[in-house]
């Protein structure tokens, strides 16, 4: 009988799932900037824009939270267990924040939400490595990733289509269906690779992750994830801006924006194929680099055609090089720890996400030139990129690949027992298929 893990339609069903689940983590984070206007002015809750940041403020702490729990839980019980769990609550989340009766309750059910966006991501992404076939991780963790994106998108699709007419409870509670799936999710992921633990559950993870074999690495992923996400956030809050303090009108920073979005939903594709023939850490650099020239290059006065590629190449840079930080811990970590890895890193990188705005906004205060903004995101691009070229050029050691292999003794067993049968059987079994 074909295993989902052994046959290609299971990874392809491993890779349609991930989507799904990460397009419901996007929607979820960003439902409430759509539902933001409609905050500010509801009739009885005196929401003000203060309150909307303290919301803002509560989701992103609640992240890296269940980055490092969900890391964690996934190495120690399989992926399978902590990604329903982690799906459930947050669509509970959601519908606590649609049945709120004032903002307290909203900003608790916010927070909630913030753990289960930063739970799904390390999850998701370590069951898409363990499943992708060989030479297609990387395209595989950008196509999943970019379901986040896609979801966001749909949540302020769905904001048009109900607001303001439609009370915003309305959205929230939309956010509350994925709960539905929870069964079949439970389903569709037994027996894919990594979705239980077998083998032998070790003790502190997060420690294992600072071994002399992996210490170098942990340290310069999570200083590469803290400056793509700070790059991320910075670019996403403050483009518009920073264009339009540099002489362009709204319309004009607005076009960009939609450059920078779309060229990077398109160039993360080849970013991801180019690192899958075998030049990870090289394409990772260029990426970061690439950001750095383009937003540079954004300051100065060319063509508008040549400004709106600028402005792809950006996004590319930008937002395309989340997935490939998430593929070099993929590659650096062994499959024991592969969540560890993930959910700690992304969880180090989530401040980063929070430190970035903040720093950009700094700048623009302080610093009166208009191009202060741009050289203000050229600084985590940069550190980004050295950051992944001091990563080790050998992933892990023997030692934690030996470790590996013995943890998750019990996936491999099967395999090892159908070869190490006698060639008579074999024969017999094959001649009996046919």
């Amino acid at each position: 009988m074909n295993t989902p893990q052994n046959g290609q339609g299971g990874r392809r069903g491993v890779l349609v799932l991930a989507f799904l689940i990460l397009f419901i983590d996007g929607y979820d984070l960003f439902t409430l900037g759509t539902a933001g206007p409609a905050l500010l002015g509801h009739d009885t809750w005196q929401v003000t824009p203060a309150t909307l940041g303290m919301l803002g403020a509560v989701t992103g702490l609640g992240m890296p939270v269940g980055s490092a729990l969900a890391g964690w839980a996934g190495d120690r019980w399989g992926r399978r267990l902590p990604l329903v769990v982690s799906l459930g609550v947050i669509s509970a989340a959601m519908l606590l924040g649609a049945l709120a009766p004032g903002v307290e309750v909203l900003a608790v059910a916010r927070a909630i939400t913030g753990v289960g966006v930063g739970a799904l991501a390390p999850l998701v992404g370590a069951l898409v490595a363990d499943n992708a076939p060989a030479g297609r991780r990387t395209l595989h963790l950008a196509v999943a990733m970019a379901a986040l994106g896609i979801g966001g998108a749909a949540s302020a699709l769905l904001g048009r289509l109900l607001l303001p007419q439609t009370p915003f409870q309305w959205l929230l509670a939309a956010g509350a269906l994925p709960l539905l799936l929870v069964p079949l999710v439970w389903r569709l992921t037994a027996g894919v690779a990594g979705a239980s633990r077998t083998g032998p559950v070790a003790g502190a993870r997060a420690a294992e992750l600072f071994a002399p074999g992996l210490r170098r690495a942990t340290v310069f992923l999570w200083a590469a994830a803290f400056m793509s996400f700070a790059l991320i956030y910075s670019t996403s809050t403050w483009l518009p801006s920073v264009l339009m303090s540099s002489g362009y009108d709204l319309g004009s920073a607005l076009e960009f924006s939609m450059a920078f979005t779309f060229g990077a939903a398109a160039g993360t594709t080849g970013l991801s194929l180019l690192a899958d023939r075998g030049h990870l850490r090289v394409i990772t650099v260029s990426g970061f680099l690439l950001a750095a020239a383009a937003l540079l290059a954004l300051s100065t006065q060319q063509p508008r055609p040549v400004l709106l590629l600028l402005a792809a190449l950006a996004g590319v840079g930008s937002l395309g090089t989340q997935s490939l930080v998430m593929a070099c811990m993929a590659e650096h970590y062994p499959p024991a720890l592969r969540a560890s890895g993930m959910g700690f890193g992304l969880g180090a990188g989530r401040f980063g996400a929070i430190a970035g705005p903040g720093y950009l906004a700094a700048v623009t205060v302080y610093l009166a030139s208009p191009q202060a903004g741009f050289y203000a995101f050229v600084l985590p691009a940069v550190l980004g990129a050295a950051a992944v070229a001091a990563l080790p050029r050998t992933a892990g050691t023997p030692a934690t690949r030996s470790a590996s292999r013995a943890s998750w003794r019990g996936r491999a067993g099967s395999r090892a027992a159908s070869r190490s049968a006698p060639p008579s059987a074999r024969e017999r079994s094959a001649g009996t298929t046919r």
